[in-house]
């Protein structure tokens, strides 16, 4: 009976493992949104009890941002680093320091004296935390005695610098795609706006002289649809958005080219106009319908169709208009048109294309894409793949 009290090795690594698992998840909740003083804090208050430390700091590049444990008198958060904690830095490898690194204690402490100094938290380990080899920071553990500090400790503190450093790292990238995406959206809304910009505003200028209403009512539509274009589009919006802005696209477009001209038609199976996408994802393949496909004469028909398929979404934009050869289709996704005999516009079209076929990977991940079939003379259709956004519970 008296052994059963005592637990099997088994279940203690078991009991272990599972620890470690919730710190590392605990952590990585605190680094989602990168190195602050707040999930420094957090993280610090997290690993303390999973050590034999006395108190943990964590350092920025330039500064203490955190610590929790044993009080040091005088010590205060935000403090310039020492030179223990530079080198650190500077080296990038993990280093011990003692009482007599005077310059750690005058960093951190105020008004101490050396016997004072000695009693308080003599002996420490720094570890650096780094992202893409680069050192952004320090995690450091504090203890009352040089016997605490062994290999085991030694392993703590290396393997809780590098589960940071990887959390930081997987940060930084998540902001790195961000940036990219923001930045691809600009380009877009930079080439989006010279095309027809003074194309438009001529036609409303000579609107205002043969149809002063409809003049009114198309600067109406055209002062909406500059402000969405030119709004930040760092979020996800519904598709039926981005499907009105393509109708006021297509208005605009319509007055300058005659009603007649451009016959478009549009079906959404219901559900999938509220599945949340990046901006510019259809209008700007519909402008390129408009600006290269359409004949000398004769209407241009575009058919905007929305389907779930599985638990993806399919967004098909199928135009009647010149078509393109299989090998300028195929060229409009690659990652350059040089070379392919493409002409300037054939390249502004594979920009656009490119573009929304990158975002849509961003955002929607593996399988997710563009899909091009074209025939020269009978028309193209671009279909796009959101993996996984089809609305749940069924369309309706």
């Amino acid at each position: 009976a008296g052994g059963s009290a005592l637990m099997a090795p088994d279940d203690l690594r078991s009991q272990a493992t599972e620890r470690t698992l919730r710190v590392a998840s605990g952590t990585l909740r605190q680094m989602s949104a990168g190195l602050s003083p707040e999930s420094a804090m957090a993280v610090c208050q997290l690993v303390l009890p999973e050590t034999t430390a006395s108190a943990i700091a964590i350092s920025d590049d330039r500064r203490t941002i955190a610590f929790v444990g044993d009080d040091l008198s005088g010590f205060k958060v935000g403090a310039p680093n020492s030179d223990p904690t530079r080198e650190v830095l500077s080296s990038g490898h993990v280093q011990t320091f003692t009482n007599l690194d005077w310059d750690e204690w005058a960093d951190m402490e105020v008004g101490l004296s050396r016997d004072a100094r000695e009693q308080v938290l003599p002996v420490g380990i720094i570890a650096p935390l780094e992202v893409a080899g680069r050192p952004v920071g320090t995690f450091k553990l504090y203890y009352r005695h040089g016997r605490d500090v062994d290999r085991t400790q030694l392993a703590i503190a290396r393997g809780f610098a590098e589960l940071l450093s990887t959390q930081l790292s997987a940060y930084e990238l998540d902001r790195q795609a961000e940036l990219t995406a923001r930045a691809e959206v600009k380009a877009l809304q930079a080439q989006i706006n010279p095309h027809f910009l003074f194309n438009a505003l001529n036609t409303m200028a000579s609107l205002t002289r043969t149809d002063p209403s409809r003049a009114r009512e198309l600067l109406r539509e055209f002062a909406v649809f500059y402000r969405r274009t030119l709004e930040s589009s760092e979020q996800l919006i519904p598709l039926e958005e981005e499907l009105e802005q393509t109708r006021r696209y297509l208005k605009i477009e319509k007055a300058r080219f005659g009603d007649d001209r451009i016959v478009e038609t549009e079906r959404v199976e219901p559900g999938c106009g509220k599945v949340r996408v990046p901006g510019f994802l259809v209008q700007p393949i519909v402008e390129n319908a408009v600006r290269h496909a359409m004949s000398d004469e004769g209407p241009l028909h575009i058919d905007v169709q929305v389907v779930s398929d599985g638990g993806d979404v399919l967004i098909a934009v199928a135009d009647d208009g010149l078509g393109m050869s299989e090998e300028v289709a195929n060229g409009l996704l690659e990652a350059s048109a040089e070379g392919r005999g493409m002409s300037q516009s054939d390249k502004g079209t594979g920009i656009a294309l490119r573009n929304v076929a990158e975002r849509i990977e961003r955002f929607f991940g593996m399988g997710s894409g563009v899909e091009i079939m074209s025939r020269e003379g009978a028309g193209t259709c671009v279909t796009l793949r959101l993996v996984g956004a089809a609305p749940t519970g069924g369309a309706g």
